[in-house]
């Protein structure tokens, strides 16, 4: 049984979607509310908007990274759709949701593609345009980044 934590599961989804990945998102995406008092006491999860919104921005951000040609070759062979729902799933795990992510560990999910220090900061980029197309508060964004940047060591290979 592997947890987000265990094996940081949730940015081997979401930072590179050189795993397989899930089906599509949601065509639309609800934010957290950004008053403090609205967000005490409340989950990263919630506050991102529940699985809905994570797979919305899941979704768009896969997208911009297979369009992006620094990246493409990274999911030349992906099933996007697959990628998607297994980030999904971790970031729904990580960020505190119902969910328990499954999927491989970032280490071997990465293992033998290459990524290297440009590509992390590519795809960080990535995610950050996407959160902020989606309006994800600064807060919850540097909580969900804070859970992310520590992968880089299992994910880039130098």
């Amino acid at each position: 049984m592997k947890t987000f934590a265990a094996c940081c599961a949730l940015s081997a989804a979401v930072l590179l979607s050189s795993c397989a990945t899930t089906p599509a998102a949601a065509d639309t995406a609800s934010t957290a509310s950004t008053s403090s008092g609205a967000t005490a006491g409340k989950s990263l999860y919630e506050r991102l908007g529940g699985m809905d919104a994570i797979k919305a921005v899941v979704s768009d951000f896969i997208d911009a990274q297979a369009a992006d040609p620094k990246l493409a070759h990274f999911y030349a062979k992906t099933d996007t759709k697959y990628l998607k729902g297994q980030i999904s799933e971790m970031l729904c795990a990580a960020s505190g949701g119902p969910c328990k992510y499954t999927g491989m560990d970032m280490k071997d999910a990465h293992e033998g593609r290459k990524v290297k220090t440009p590509d992390f900061e590519t795809t960080v980029g990535h995610l950050v345009a996407t959160l902020n197309k989606y309006k994800v508060p600064e807060q919850e964004q540097k909580e969900l980044l804070a859970l992310l940047g520590p992968l880089k060591k299992d994910i880039v290979q130098e």
